[in-house]
């Protein structure tokens, strides 16, 4: 087990966090609920921010904010100086709403609706990013409705093979994102945005997957995207100001992920975009990279109450939590790993193996698989470690489960930052008929 940030064991054997005991917390606002380590989010902001920077070069790392967002996540967001990624009018709404400056927004998505591009061109943000030509179509239509005009990043598929899960692969030549870089649509495009009033293409963006580990794949990315650059160059004359890396970067969850030494990773990937401008003779773009999971995940724990313990005839044991996969479905979607401690009991050897399962009617809902721990028992408080990401953005309200809580600790204070689901909040938009 490795515990992140400011996560401790105290004297009491009680897992703290932000200098706030579990157990408290769990007494104070209920289970299961989402904490988040805050000093651990602007720490992990500053290392992207400091490291993914140069004297020669312009960069900006924006927060792909799918991963974890509401309004105290924006605002800490913009605090720390970093830009945001939105992929939907959800998003973008929740951001607004902050109050974050609409000029470092930038929004993404393969099939964005009418009225979520109107929202975009509407509020001013900074960069729309468009994946295809009929949304370039699209975005035309709203811009010449609304008589403004707006800056794109173009999409686009470098082919990078990430060994990642295939769920979370997105640069595959089959990919539902953006456009080939080896196809002639591209061309296309950049004809239909040559003649248009209202669209300005800045530059182009590229991702190629999530949880990723190896390097060697952000290197790729670089070196392929500034050949591409510069084959367009030569072809069409277009120069490119903006290249936007996409995220990716791998985070801890388990016994044998070894995420990328990220000081290194990025200071290399700079290093290739100059090298590769000088090299080929093209202007060097501004770069930009959109860290999600890696700035969020592990300053993330859930909490829930155990319970009960469960051993069945085939000799397998159960921890029973009052959460499941409505609060994290990333075991069930991605046969994604956790790591796991009983807070109250942090300092107690592991007595055996156990499977933590979920309240659901479902026999995949299972949040753990083959976890050592000590003995537990009804009314302890197990806490599910580095949930940051993708937990508290992907929960749902299956079986009319309601949404847990959210709250920020720091220096011995929890704020409560989103709150909890109460069974009237599940049912406010049925209608009796």
């Amino acid at each position: 087990m490795r515990l992140f940030g400011t996560s401790k064991i105290n004297g009491k054997g009680h897992l703290t966090i932000g200098g706030c005991d579990v157990a408290d917390l769990a007494m104070q606002f209920g289970t299961p609920l989402y904490i988040i380590d805050e000093e651990l989010v602007r720490k992990n902001c500053s290392i992207f921010r400091e490291g993914f920077a140069a004297d020669d070069i312009d960069t900006e790392v924006i927060y792909a904010s799918k991963a974890f967002i509401n309004l105290a996540m924006c605002k800490i967001i913009n605090e720390e100086g970093l830009s945001l990624d939105v992929v939907s009018g959800g998003e973008l709404f929740t951001a607004l709403k902050a109050g974050f400056p609409p000029e470092k927004i930038y929004m993404h998505g393969n099939n964005k609706t009418y009225q979520e591009i109107e929202m975009a061109v509407k509020a001013g943000i900074g960069r729309i990013v468009a994946d295809n030509l009929l949304e370039l179509e699209l975005i035309e239509e709203v811009c010449r409705v609304s008589n403004k005009s707006v800056d794109i990043l173009l999409r686009v598929n470098p082919g990078i093979d990430a060994h990642t899960h295939a769920y979370i692969q997105t640069s595959k030549h089959d990919s539902k994102f953006g456009e080939s870089i080896f196809g002639e649509n591209i061309e296309s495009m950049l004809q239909h945005l040559k003649d248009s009033r209202n669209i300005c293409l800045k530059g182009f963006h590229c991702h190629i997957g999530s949880q990723i580990f190896e390097e060697e794949s952000f290197y790729s990315e670089a070196d392929v995207m500034m050949n591409f650059l510069a084959e367009l160059k030569e072809k069409t004359g277009f120069v490119t100001e903006e290249l936007n890396l996409g995220g990716g970067f791998g985070v801890y969850y388990s016994k044998g992920d070894r995420p990328v030494d990220l000081k290194i990773c990025l200071k290399n990937m700079l290093e290739i975009v100059k090298k590769q401008a000088a090299s080929l003779g093209i202007k060097q773009p501004k770069v930009m990279i959109e860290p999600g999971r890696s700035i969020i995940a592990n300053a993330g724990t859930t909490i829930y109450e155990v319970g009960g313990v469960k051993n069945t005839y085939s000799g397998r044991n159960y921890v029973f939590v009052d959460g499941g996969m409505t609060d994290n479905p990333r075991t069930a979607l991605y046969d994604a790993k956790y790591d796991a401690i009983v807070a109250n009991k942090a300092a107690e050897a592991s007595a055996a193996e156990f499977t933590v399962a979920g309240k659901c009617c479902e026999s995949g809902d299972v949040l753990i698989r083959d976890i050592e721990l000590p003995m537990a028992e009804k009314g302890d408080i197990l806490a599910v470690l580095s949930t940051g990401a993708y937990n508290y953005s992907m929960a749902s309200n299956y079986n009319r489960i309601p949404r847990p809580a959210v709250v920020l600790v720091k220096d011995g204070n929890a704020r409560l930052a989103v709150k909890r689901e109460s069974y009237e909040d599940i049912i406010s938009n049925d209608i009796m008929i």
